[in-house]
């Protein structure tokens, strides 16, 4: 009888053993905190692998934070306080030529994609003289937008209207409907609102056709010089979600809907179309061209844009690994 106790006792702790090693042996996650500067779809090619979980596969427990306005998010990644981000490569540009060393290390997206949006008894853009403008942040993509559409109009911030900081697209929203602004840089999704609203559509500034980096994957070389694995492996779990978003349209749309607060799947089946497969590229490779868009554009400006070139504000490594090793090919094929 002892002896068969021992024998059962002695299969119970060999059986035990391995689900032990496992645990022993399961890689713990690594934290990173992580911010996205707009409640919009330029920041859905982050939301979507965060939700599916695709991050904490490639070994990473992310912390997501709201930072509205990509200059304001600029500031808080250059600051060290929080070590990557989603805003606009215009800020990275602005951050490098003052002393910082923000990097970009793939890309949101590469389109300007905003509405000049105003009050219902605005009815051309000349009606803003002696107005106010809403945008996110100075420094932001809606700023920058603003500042590529004034090229084409008589007036101008300063001289002919004042250009008003709110912090995000619900804050400007909100003060159109309450008199705060007379116009405002609004994202595609806001706009629906806005016009559903009865606020009126002045300028579609997708129509200026440009390559703009208006959201982008950025840190410091600083952090990549002290934790290089921590942004390979975001980079790499970035491009599978990018897949995952263009390939699973149910589980994306539904991402949208917790992020943009809306239960009407026609407008969210609407913004999938439009960011996710029209305006997301396939593959998120760094773009010097979109880069130059903004160089170009300060460049009249200020000598130090004009002599910089677009190579100094990114990083390309991570991509070059990945191409290497055939990761992004065995995505899509």
């Amino acid at each position: 009888m002892g002896r068969k106790l021992f024998g059962l006792l002695l299969l119970t702790v060999l059986f035990l053993i391995p689900d032990v090693s496992r645990a022993q042996i399961k890689p713990q996650l690594e934290k990173l905190r992580f911010i996205y500067s707009a409640i919009g779809g330029s920041q859905s090619s982050v939301w979507i692998p965060y939700e599916a979980g695709i991050f904490r596969k490639h070994g990473l427990d992310i912390e997501l934070l709201y930072v509205g306005g990509g200059g304001r998010a600029a500031q808080v990644v250059q600051s060290g306080e929080v070590p990557m981000g989603i805003f606009t490569g215009g800020a990275v540009v602005n951050s490098n030529l003052a002393g910082g060393d923000l990097v970009v290390v793939a890309t949101g997206m590469n389109a300007i994609t905003f509405f000049l949006i105003a009050r219902p008894e605005i009815r051309q853009v000349e009606e803003l003289r002696g107005k106010r403008i809403g945008i996110s942040r100075f420094g932001s993509a809606t700023d920058f937008a603003l500042l590529y559409s004034e090229e084409r109009w008589p007036i101008k911030r300063g001289r002919d209207f004042t250009v008003v900081q709110m912090g995000g697209m619900p804050e400007m929203m909100a003060g159109l409907k309450g008199g705060a602004l007379e116009a405002a840089t609004l994202n595609a999704e806001f706009s629906i609102r806005a016009r559903k609203e009865g606020l009126k559509e002045l300028v579609d500034m997708s129509t200026l056709g440009l390559n703009f980096p208006t959201s982008a994957i950025v840190t410091t070389r600083s952090f990549i010089r002290r934790s290089e694995n921590t942004v390979r492996k975001f980079i790499r779990a970035f491009v599978e979600g990018n897949h995952f978003a263009k390939t699973q349209r149910a589980a994306s749309v539904e991402v949208f809907r917790k992020y943009l607060k809306n239960d009407d799947r026609d407008y969210l089946n609407a913004i999938y179309d439009l960011y996710v497969l029209r305006y997301i590229p396939k593959v998120p490779y760094p773009s010097p061209e979109a880069i130059k868009t903004v160089l170009d554009q300060m460049g009249d400006k200020d000598p130090r844009a004009k002599a910089a070139r677009p190579e100094q504000f990114i990083d390309n490594r991570f991509f070059q690994e990945l191409d290497k090793e055939g990761f992004i090919q065995k995505l899509w094929q």
